[in-house]
Order: C-alpha cells, then structure tokens, then sequence
C-alpha cells in the first residue's frame, strides 16, 4: 500500500469457499458412497437414514459435480484469486479403509483443480469438512476410534501426492470446534449434541489432533512449500455486563474455540484443559508420540469462519438465543439477519486481534456471509437477477472492519466468502437460505431448473476485487 489510499495487501486472495457435500451432488456416481455429510441432518437428530427420501436435495445439490467449468468461469469472471473446496473423502476412497483409492474421485479433483488453474485461481484445500465416509462412522465409531488416523494418513498422503505440484494451501479439519456442539457432523459419533460421553468426545478430539499435526508432517515433507492451516469456527464472546462473573464467563466461552486453536497453533494441551480434563475426570489415552509429534508440527496459518458474536453471563436465568450450530445471549446493541444471527462487522475486526495477538501468525478468513431468502426477479435487460443490497452492506461493513485489523497489524492472507454460489445448507438440507453472489434455480421441494443468474452483489464484489478492497472507501 502506498500513500494515502486505502487497499488491502499485494497479493490478497480474493475468493469464495464451497464445501463437497453441499455443492457436488452426485452422492453415488462414479465409485462414490455415503457420508456423513450426506446423511445431515439425520446423523444429528435420529439414527442415521440412508438412503435418504427421494426428495433430499444433496443427492444432486447444485449439480457442481457436472457444472463446475461453468461455475468457475463464473468465479473467474468475478476476478476470484482463490476458491476454497473440499475433497470428498468418499469419492476417493469410498469406505474409508480401502488399501488402494478410487481413481474416478481422483480424476474428477484433477480435472476441477486444472480448471481452476486455467482461470489463474488458486486452489485452498480443505481435507475433512464436515465429513467422513459413511462406514467409517458406522463400522469404527467415527474419530473416538484411534484406527482414524491411519485412514486419514492413507487418504491426505495420497491426496498431497496426487496435487503437490498444484495446490499450495490446505486446510486440515473444517470448524475442528464444533465437535463439542455437533458430534455426528465434527467426528463421526453418531450421537445427539450434549449426549456423548466427556472421555469420548475428548479422546476423539485428541484423535483428530494427532491427525492434523501427521498431515502438517506429512505435508511439509512431501512439498516443502506446502501452507497448512487449522480452522476455527469463531464467534467471539463479549461480557453481557461489566460483572466480572460475565467477564470470567466470557473468557471461559472464548476458550471453548481457542483451545483448538492453542493445540494446533502451539503444540501442546494448555493448562486450563489440563484443568478442566482433571475437574471432569477426563483421562486421555495418549500413544507414545503423540505429543512429540504435536509439539513438531504446528500450522503455518490460522483460518476461520466469522459469522456472529455472542454475549455470555454467568447469570442461568439468562435467555440464550440458538445462533449457527452453538447458543449464546443477544447483544442488545447489534441487529440481527432473518435468521436471527446478529450482525457485528467490528467483531470481525475484535477476532481478528485477538487471535493475532495471541498466535503471531497470518490469518485467513475462510468464512463469512450472510444467508437471506433472496428473490429473483427481471433484470430488465431480458434476464434475472436478485437485488441484495442487504448481503452488499454485510460484506462491504466486514471488509472494512478487516482492512483495518490489517492496519492494527494483523498479517491477513485472503478472504473467501461463503458461499459464492448458493449451496444446500448443511445441517438441515435446503436451499431457503441464500449466500451467493449467484442465483441458482432450485429450491427445498426440489423444483428449479438449475440455472445461475448474476445477484447484483456480483457485480460488486467484482469491482471489490478488481480495486483490491478501494472500492469499499469510495462513495
């Protein structure tokens, strides 16, 4: 940046970010099988359905599977940088315990990560997000089973052999925090929120960090050049009062996401999880190795979702409000979306701080959107289009607040918004909620055509890109 003139950093990554399961579709194509992304929501709520109805609507999704050149030209044409998406583990080894991968899966994430790099846009990998193959969950148990680690060296070793040459970001487990809120959707445990055991849950959290730090070495010694981040899911707590109960209680329900953060970032158990592992009589079983091998391979970079912030008091009688996967109090001094998720763009800003304070390493917001019931109508050139002013005002109010966590200091590497097409949301399986920059045509009964149309925050966010972030200080 020179002079007065406000931008973000040369070389920002611009994009958006997809995840498998809710874009793909295609559950069952090309050597494909289940997982337990495409068994939401009925992994969280009953015993596992499949197959599921006929009418479920990740079975296709947006149809990505067969449509992801036009996808990306769209993307490209939106002057996209990055696209971060995610491997579907089941496409590539289809139970999970294979001994050789499925090459059909493999071909499919050649063919997409080439076209991406035909439009210049770099690819930002996530290996896990939200799920694993079906038969993992159902044979092993999911992430309490230590067998896991070893399915998972099997499958990111063939993966970072496969693309070494190709892909230069990787992000190891999407939203590794909400486990504690959503057993099924984060490891696998085919349980309902709040039911499983503390020793499990725990012990398969400990799994999964084993796991990420093997992929780190793994990764780093394959290609050097590899960047391999963690991922949060973050929604800062604010005191509701200057009560230093709620004071204290806030910073306990920060530390609910930061010490996923902390293992990763730092390689080691901090002692207020020492503590409260002592306090719950949690005792984990740790292989020999496992933390010499934490210890080893920390991240090269901090990634996470931003979406809301929360209130927290130590006050039971408070009201808590349900919000994305966790619950928390309203702030009374923030509005909220229709979906009653309250609306802090200097949050961003606040988290941005808090975890470059706390790690010293760069940052990448791999998540951060506004889901509205958007609606179609003409453009008035013969075509449609969605008029979102309101989703405009989300990002442009977040982007600024991250530029000037960039002039705090903050080392920033890129911003992908999700979604930047509108996907099938993940807990519930419907499209009602919107987040893209692009319309597509389908809707919960099924219904729709399919095609995508231009929301007129396309347009903006392409001029955003097309400035380097100026055009969110101009007019």
């Amino acid at each position: 940046m020179t002079g007065d003139k406000k931008g973000f950093p040369e070389g920002f990554l611009w994009g958006g970010a997809l995840a498998a399961s809710q874009c793909e579709g295609a559950t069952l194509e090309d050597g494909k099988k289940w997982t337990t992304g495409d068994a939401m929501p009925y992994g969280v709520f009953s015993d596992v359905i499949i197959p599921p109805p006929d009418d479920y609507l990740k079975k296709e999704a947006i149809d990505f599977y067969h449509r992801y050149k036009e996808d990306i030209r769209l993307f490209a044409e939106m002057g996209f940088k990055t696209l971060r998406i995610s491997l579907s583990w089941a496409r590539i080894f289809p139970d999970g315990d294979e001994e050789q991968p499925n090459e059909k899966g493999l071909k499919f994430y050649d063919d997409l990560i080439d076209e991406l790099e035909k439009y210049g846009i770099e690819p930002l990998i996530t290996l896990v997000h939200f799920e694993i193959p079906l038969h993992l969950a159902e044979a092993y148990g999911g992430w309490a089973n230590r067998k896991m680690i070893d399915f998972y060296e099997k499958f990111v070793r063939t993966v970072y052999t496969r693309y070494k040459d190709k892909v230069r970001y990787w992000i190891t487990f999407n939203e590794i925090n909400v486990v504690l809120d959503a057993p099924f959707n984060g490891a696998g445990i085919n349980a309902k929120p709040g039911e499983v055991d503390k020793q499990v849950l725990y012990q398969a959290i400990h799994h999964q960090f084993v796991a990420s730090a093997l992929a780190i070495k793994i990764g780093h010694e394959i290609n050097p050049d590899f960047k391999i981040g963690c991922m949060v899911a973050n929604s800062p707590y604010y005191p509701l009062t200057p009560n230093p109960d709620d004071v204290w209680e806030a910073v306990r329900k920060d530390r609910e996401t930061l010490f996923f953060a902390d293992v990763q970032a730092r390689g080691a158990y901090p002692g207020y999880m020492k503590r409260f592992f002592k306090e719950n009589g949690i005792s984990l079983e740790i292989a020999e190795g496992d933390l010499e091998l934490m210890k080893a391979n920390t991240v090269d970079y901090i990634s996470f979702s931003y979406y809301m912030s929360y209130c927290a008091s130590a006050d039971p009688d408070v009201l808590k409000e349900v919000g994305n996967v966790k619950s928390g109090i309203k702030n009374p001094y923030l509005k909220a979306s229709s979906w009653g998720w309250q609306i802090d763009p200097k949050g961003l800003r606040y988290a941005m701080n808090m975890f470059y304070d706390r790690y010293q390493l760069p940052l990448f917001i791999v998540e951060n959107g506004l889901g509205a019931k958007d609606e179609l109508i003409p453009d008035g050139e013969g075509g449609f289009t969605v008029a979102d002013d309101y989703r405009i005002a989300y990002f442009k109010a977040h982007l600024q607040q991250a530029y000037e966590a960039i002039q705090d200091g903050v080392e920033l590497l890129g911003y992908t918004s999700w979604g930047p097409i509108d996907i099938v949301s993940n807990t519930f399986s419907e499209m009602e909620k919107r987040y893209g920059f692009i319309y597509v045509d389908k809707h919960n009964d099924g219904s729709g055509s399919l095609g995508r149309y231009r929301k007129k925050s396309f347009y903006w966010y392409k001029d955003v890109i097309a400035t380097n972030g100026a055009s969110l200080f101009q007019g």
